[in-house]
């Protein structure tokens, strides 16, 4: 072996450790990260669980503070990769007993591959100017995800979330993103009332009493959609924000839709409008 190998392979050796006993620290703290929303919140980290996750977070970010792996996921051809790759580029990796693993990991039958990354901060800014989507008290982490993931997909970069709103970089909400969170810039614990009131561009509600169809509106233009909590919908002092209130006709005898499928209808109509402007 060369000098330069041999520091490449030690350098390998470096980045990659075993932990066997749950009383190890780092052990701890990842223990916490996966059970504790407020010690996610409080280290301003998360975890992202499965290879398309780790593997959109490669590609969009770079590499992680910690890939953990655990024994059994080495044999995975796929999380055998992404370790190689994730030991190549300095980041700490850990491999971990299936059974401490399990302790981490909230899905049930997963290869054996999760991330330790830091929560984005981005600087809100000073005004609403582009497309954006206002999420106020929104509670479901499927919900949320999905909306994330149809934002991304439609082109919709921000995302403004008020305190009551699931927390967007809860492992469950990145789940349902998948790697959308990555592509978004994500304002979290907004007033969105006063930031709304400050608006350059149109705020749009659905709801079900409005007399504006959704394809009657002009959407070749930035706007702004507002959606609320699942049963109640957006509250009332952001609702009294909106420019327009829009209707998404349906058939039949369902009063609405999920507010995921309502976004996702609304993005894409939106970005139809667009490509025909």
């Amino acid at each position: 072996m060369n000098a330069h190998a041999a520091d490449m392979s030690a350098n390998a050796s470096a980045n990659l450790k075993i932990i066997s006993s749950r009383d190890n620290p780092l052990y701890k703290e990842l223990k916490q990260l996966a059970g504790s929303s407020a010690a996610r919140r409080k280290a301003g980290r998360s975890l992202l669980d499965g290879v398309h996750l780790a593997q959109s977070y490669l590609q969009a970010v770079g590499r992680p503070q910690l890939c953990i792996v655990s024994e059994s996921g080495r044999g995975n051809p796929e999380v055998a990769a992404i370790l190689a790759q994730c030991v190549a580029a300095g980041a700490m990796c850990i491999v971990l007993p299936d059974a401490l693993y399990a302790g981490l990991s909230q899905v049930e039958h997963g290869v054996g591959l999760l991330f330790a990354i830091s929560v984005p901060q981005p600087v809100l800014p000073q005004m609403l100017m582009q497309s954006a989507v206002l999420l106020d008290n929104l509670q479901d982490p499927g919900n949320l995800g999905s909306i994330l993931r149809s934002a991304a997909a439609a082109g919709i970069r921000q995302i403004f979330c008020s305190a009551g709103t699931a927390s967007a970089w809860s492992p469950k909400v990145l789940r349902a993103g998948m790697g959308a969170h990555f592509l978004l810039e994500i304002f979290e614990n907004v007033d969105l009332p006063a930031y709304a009131r400050q608006a350059k561009v149109p705020l749009l509600a659905t709801s079900s009493y409005a007399q504006t169809s959704l394809f009657e509106a002009d959407l070749r233009q930035p706007v702004a959609w507002l959606f609320g909590h699942e049963g109640q919908g957006v509250a009332q002092d952001l609702l009294d924000c909106a420019t327009t209130q829009i209707v998404i006709p349906h058939l039949g005898a369902m009063e609405s839709l999920n507010v995921a499928a309502a976004a996702a209808v609304c993005f894409f109509e939106q970005l139809r409008q667009s490509q025909l402007a």
